[in-house]
């Protein structure tokens, strides 16, 4: 899709400004936002395990410390 509406910007110098691109520029952002979505949620799992490994080693060094008492 972006080689594609590169490809018209560049054979419609002038139409590019009166909508001659629009519909591959509607298709390449609904692209980037599925993109971004799905990037979004991997980040969000991933940082939900990186939470949960931190409270567990937050609760072992609890334990150690009241060991060592």
């Amino acid at each position: 899709i972006i080689e594609l509406f590169q490809k018209c910007h560049l054979d419609h110098p002038i139409g590019k400004f009166f909508g001659e691109c629009t519909e591959l520029k509607t298709k390449l952002d609904r692209c980037f936002r599925e993109e971004k979505a799905v990037k979004r949620k991997a980040n969000f799992e991933e940082g939900k395990q990186r939470m949960e490994r931190l409270q567990a080693l937050r609760k072992e060094m609890a334990g150690r410390s009241e060991e060592n008492l």
